[in-house]
């Protein structure tokens, strides 16, 4: 019996040992494993953090956060539309180096006195003739096309400008749907999991024999509308936040963003008068409309001194193999008898007209702009303040009382489900007029062209 208790603990000891050398070969062979291959959470790691977010992507797939003014850094720096209107600029400086050339020489080499037949002396009956010509242009047309060169780079910029100011403010916009969708599918995921709080007790109630099955099974009913909403709600969700993505530019797949903010913007009290200042100090379409009429004052001094002739220089020698060489020299001018350039001179005037039309009717626009624009944000403001009246403290007051009378035996679960309704709808219309305010607001700052949050 002894030897059978020591053979025993021996074979346990042994046991016991063999176990504790596996743990630590295992300890040791994961240390190794983890020197070769470093965590992607290690400081060394984070430099990804600070690319691009197409590229800033860690393996754990962690959305990384980023406000209003992040997405604005990086769609600037990445979205294709901005990269493609920045084309425009470029052709338009590369325009000014090919207004700053000036005309080619012009290099001549002819033979005279070939005979047909090739008889006779061949040497004594052939010229040649090498000569080389310069145009001079007259009228100063080489500073004029420069300077319309010029002109119409800075209009490339105004444009530029123009299309930046419109993307980023619809930008901002599919920033604050997310933001909108994130809040609606928050509200919907706190009315499921109270309804299933509800559930849960009714069921309790029912098997305790105080409450009758018809009402759970409407609440069970009523369950599905719940989880419809839930469903409704990440799909809005996540079609908002690709659609952000997407705008944002580079490879959307790989983007993984969490946009943070509120759509509860503060309080701003406005006056036409100084809005229709800013709007006509900052809208990038004015600014162009007038640099576009000084572009055609510069296109009109370049027309008219189009229709004086360029002198053309020209020199070159004459040679006889049988006799000896001699030098030529000419000059040549055009006769502006017929072509004066009447038609892109009448063209050039045309342009000022319209680029003058243009500016008035931009003017116009812009005053109407900031004029719609307050007028329904001052509506959008009302339409917040009536709920800020006490109406979202209300409406959870009487959920929480609701549901305390319920399990006091006081009140019905149809007054519960009428509580939660009421709530659910009341915290949506109240959502959306925050997301409609803030619409209203960047409508004003797209009417204005100046940032108008603080």
């Amino acid at each position: 019996m002894i030897k059978a208790q020591r053979s025993t603990l021996s074979f346990a000891l042994v046991l016991l040992i063999s176990t504790f050398a596996g743990a630590a070969l295992s300890t040791k062979a994961q240390l190794i494993k983890s020197a070769r291959s470093p965590d992607v959470s290690s400081p060394s790691s984070t430099i990804a953090g600070r690319l691009l977010p197409s590229q800033s992507q860690t393996s754990s797939g962690v959305a990384r956060p980023i406000t209003v003014s992040d997405a604005v850094s990086i769609f600037l720096r990445q979205n294709f539309q901005v990269i493609a209107a920045r084309y425009d600029i470029d052709t338009a400086e590369a325009e000014k180096l090919t207004a700053r050339l000036r005309p080619n020489p012009e290099v001549t080499v002819g033979f005279e006195g070939v005979p047909l037949n090739f008889s006779g002396n061949l040497l004594t009956e052939q010229q040649y003739t090498y000569s080389i010509s310069q145009t001079f242009e007259l009228g100063g047309k080489r500073g004029k096309r420069i300077s319309v060169a010029n002109a119409n780079a800075e209009v490339a910029r105004a444009e530029f400008e123009t299309v930046l100011w419109q993307l980023t403010n619809d930008l901002k916009r599919k920033f604050y749907a997310v933001i909108l969708a994130k809040s609606l599918l928050d509200l919907a995921t706190q009315n499921e999991t109270t309804f299933e709080e509800v559930v849960k007790h009714t069921s309790e109630l029912v098997q305790a024999g105080e409450v009758s099955g018809l009402d759970l099974t409407r609440l069970e009913v009523e369950k599905l509308k719940f989880d419809t909403d839930l469903a409704s709600a990440q799909r809005d969700y996540e079609v908002a936040l690709r659609d952000l993505r997407v705008t944002l530019g580079g490879d959307y797949r790989t983007m993984e963003i969490d946009p943070t903010g509120t759509l509860d913007p503060l309080t701003y009290d406005f006056t036409f008068a100084d809005l229709r200042d800013k709007a006509l100090a900052a809208r990038p379409d004015l600014k162009a409309a007038k640099l576009t009429e000084l572009a055609a004052d510069e296109s009109i001094r370049l027309q008219d001194a189009q229709r004086i002739p360029d002198l053309n220089l020209a020199g070159g020698i004459t040679q006889v193999p049988s006799g000896g060489s001699n030098f030529t020299y000419g000059v040549g001018i055009a006769l502006p008898v017929h072509d004066r350039n009447q038609g892109e001179r009448a063209k050039a005037r045309i342009e000022k007209e319209k680029a003058l039309n243009q500016q008035r009717l931009v003017t116009n626009q812009i005053i109407s702009d900031v004029d719609k624009a307050l007028v329904a944000l001052e509506i959008q403001k009302r339409r917040v303040d009536l709920y800020r009246t006490g109406v979202i403290a209300k409406v959870n007051s009487i959920q929480d009382l609701t549901e305390y009378s319920l399990k006091a035996g006081e009140s019905s679960i149809l007054d519960l489900l009428d509580a939660i309704r009421t709530r659910r709808e009341t915290l949506a219309g109240f959502y959306q007029t925050l997301f409609d305010y803030q619409s209203a607001l960047l409508d004003l700052e797209l009417a204005t062209a100046t940032p108008l949050q603080k």
